[in-house]
């Protein structure tokens, strides 16, 4: 049957979900009878989509599939606001479940002809009476089309209880809309010979049914009466990454953040004393492994061409400041014996305002300086205004040597003030 058809007949059944997921960008889609989950690998991509499940009464095959539905080493370098939650659940179609009530899209793509008579009248009262969606995608074998498939005898596939023809599905639908309160559009999918459109009609029929307003009101009214049933199996569930999650967006921050501030502190060094640590900034993965980062900025200019004003040092005009300095050369709590750690300073305020990742991703710079506050991976200043970048470790004989005439090495700061800091609760 497939190779008459070009894309393959299932192609086009998927595609025509797709092409309304993407026109009508429901949240929440449940695809009944997921079989392999092919259709869940494709949706999953369609970001508007907030919750994707599939129903199957088949575990084993569901279990054999599931990997495919998992997040992406992409997901979790680079998350973005959206918000995916992945379910599939084994179960009959013929059976309630309140965990997939009231979503916006329901699909039942060529299952209901593996149903029994009796089981069809459930499958109605079941999708359209209790799950009652918003709109619902059912496709089915259109029997005209038989004749035009090679060497077919009998059903398309030995398990198919009945096969209808346009009219008989014409019927069913109208009966269910009358039933529960929903209006439909007959269409499908694999066309005719252009000369026998109109005669036969699709390969796959398919009706497109939304529920009606009217019935809306009557839904929300008698849901807090429907019994709440759990009659599904949980086989398989994830939550895609998001910057919504707070841990999340806390990573990919502290992250962005030690980025930036190795490369300020890098080119920093590089301009006034001509030398260089030679090692280019990394970015830790998921998994642990470090991620070599390009060593040019992201952005068209460099932190201090934004703010188009000179580099100061820590400490050249304030004692207070200046003491502050010297103290992180006496009492660094890692120094190892026989090495000396030194730091650049690196205010938020530059990061912040410079960097637009960092800005997006924060919100503010108290924001910046409550979600950065406590990390493992971060060290700030006692008052919090800066963060402290280490330098490569030198050898107390040399630092003695050349104390004073490098004392430059302690901290960057920018002459420029940042604006007055919002207050972090405000911005909640």
């Amino acid at each position: 049957m497939n190779p008459i058809f070009s894309p393959s007949l299932h192609s086009q059944r998927h595609q025509f979900v797709i092409d309304f997921v993407r026109k009508n960008k429901p949240k929440q889609v449940a695809d009944l009878g997921c079989g392999e989950c092919k259709l869940l690998k494709q949706l999953k991509f369609h970001r508007n989509i907030e919750l994707l499940v599939g129903v199957d009464t088949n575990g084993a095959k569901i279990k054999k599939n599931m990997h495919g539905l998992a997040p992406l080493s992409t997901d979790y370098l680079q998350p973005t606001y959206d918000q995916l939650r992945v379910e599939l659940y084994q179960g009959s179609v013929t059976q309630r479940d309140a965990r997939l009530r009231r979503f916006d899209l329901v699909t039942s793509i060529e299952l209901i002809e593996h149903l029994t008579l009796t089981d069809l009248e459930r499958f109605a009262s079941v999708v359209f009476g209790y799950m009652s969606p918003a709109s619902v995608i059912v496709s089915t074998p259109n029997s005209e089309f038989n004749t035009l498939l090679p060497g077919l005898t009998g059903f398309r596939h030995s398990d198919h209880k009945f096969e209808w023809n346009r009219s008989e599905f014409r019927s069913w639908a109208l009966k269910v809309c009358l039933d529960y309160g929903y209006e439909v559009e007959l269409t499908g999918v694999g066309e005719a010979p252009q000369d026998q459109q109109e005669s036969i009609g699709f390969c796959s029929q398919i009706g497109v049914f939304h529920r009606l307003q009217g019935n809306d009101l009557c839904n929300a009214l008698h849901g807090s009466d429907v019994e709440e049933v759990f009659s599904y199996t949980l086989v398989y569930s994830v939550n895609y990454p998001s910057l919504h999650d707070n841990n999340t967006l806390r990573r990919v921050l502290v992250s962005e953040v030690l980025y930036w501030a190795e490369h300020l502190k890098n080119r920093w060094m590089e301009e006034k004393t001509g030398r260089t640590n030679g090692v280019l900034p990394h970015r830790q993965t998921e998994q642990g492994a470090l991620e070599e980062l390009p060593s040019e900025p992201r952005t068209p200019t460099s932190c201090t061409d934004t703010l188009d004003c000179p580099v100061d040092y820590c400490g050249r005009g304030d004692d207070e400041e200046q003491e502050g300095a010297e103290s992180l050369w006496a009492n660094d709590p890692q120094q190892q014996s026989g090495t000396l750690n030194r730091y650049v300073f690196v205010p938020l305020a530059v990061l912040w305002a410079c960097c637009p990742k960092i800005g997006e991703l924060s919100g503010s710079l108290g924001n910046l300086r409550h979600l950065l506050m406590d990390h493992p991976r971060v060290k700030l200043t006692q008052d919090g205004s800066s963060l402290l970048v280490k330098c490569e470790e030198q050898d107390p004989d040399q630092v003695d040597g050349g104390l004073e005439e490098d004392e430059d090495f302690l901290a960057v700061q920018c002459s420029h003030r940042a604006e007055p800091e919002e207050d972090w609760e405000a911005n909640v």
